[in-house]
């Protein structure tokens, strides 16, 4: 039975409804997003499609995993369009809160992975997993999915969400998908579209080194000092670009590690002008 498309505002008439369809047997499964979708998120969509009897996509830019320095109020918003490319994907419910109808006034509970949020990003950007974490909750909690989609280009996020719905007994599978790149290697992120032309060009130093890194591995490397150091060569040789970290960790854990004698991840974080870009790519 086709469900009529419909988009929720508040999380109470999400969950009432999602409540109806899994009374009804079926199957959901939820992608969620800030917007600004491009094709890595029809990705996740078209992943959930063929995972589940309902999707529901969730659109909210979550300003309580932005620093007081972030890009919060310039981040891209297109609800509509946004809507449009999800629909050619399949989508059957939206759900578009705002900033009222998810913090309401005098709301003071987190959500923390302690240990997992510290190192990478969550070194650089205190506070942001913990915005993370809290909103997914919320958003499982608006949802009730089965089944959530994440796209494999936040690793670090993918690895928290992972170990705080074990930790939190939910009931719901975490699929993941791979990385969306452009045809020069560059991955899809909605922050790409603050970077001029030359910084787009720039940017291609991050899939360089990642891919130095790997071929250096498969070659028989193991030292994670001299996997590092090949990937941040082609970084380092851009004027534009600026490391924050490239970090080599254990794939499941995001421990540091000194040789690589199990699944690791090369994690990355680069400035390109004003604007910050991370990579990753899964070496074993």
């Amino acid at each position: 039975m086709n469900i009529p498309f419909e988009i929720f505002r508040t999380p109470a008439t999400m969950r009432a409804r999602a409540s109806d369809l899994r009374r009804d047997g079926r199957r959901i499964a939820v992608v969620p997003t800030m917007g600004a979708l491009h094709e890595g998120h029809l990705a996740l969509l078209r992943s959930a499609r063929g995972k589940a009897d309902v999707v529901i996509l969730t659109i909210f830019v979550n300003p309580t995993q932005f620093g007081p320095a972030e890009d919060l109020s310039r981040y891209p918003r297109d609800e509509a369009g946004d809507l449009a490319k999800a629909r050619t994907c399949g989508i059957d419910l939206a759900f578009c809160p705002d900033r009222e109808a998810m913090y309401p006034v005098g709301a003071q509970t987190f959500v923390e992975v302690r240990e997992l949020q510290q190192p990478l990003c969550g070194a650089s950007r205190p506070g942001h997993f913990t915005g993370v974490t809290t909103v997914v909750t919320k958003l499982f909690n608006a949802t009730l999915p089965h089944l959530a989609v994440f796209g494999e280009k936040d690793y670090q996020q993918l690895a928290i969400i992972r170990r705080m719905t074990r930790d939190l007994d939910f009931a719901i599978e975490i699929e993941s998908v791979p990385i969306v790149r452009e045809p020069d290697g560059v991955a899809l992120s909605s922050r790409n579209a603050y970077l001029s032309p030359e910084q787009r060009l720039a940017a291609r130093a991050l899939s360089a080194g990642l891919a130095a890194a790997e071929a250096a591995c498969k070659a028989g490397e193991r030292a994670a000092a001299r996997l590092v150091a090949a990937a941040r060569a082609p970084i380092e040789a851009e004027p534009l670009a600026r490391i924050d970290y490239v970090e080599l960790r254990d794939a499941e854990e995001l421990t540091p590690v000194v040789v690589v004698d199990r699944p690791v991840v090369l994690a990355m974080a680069v400035v390109i002008g004003t604007t910050r870009l991370i990579d990753n790519r899964v070496l074993r």
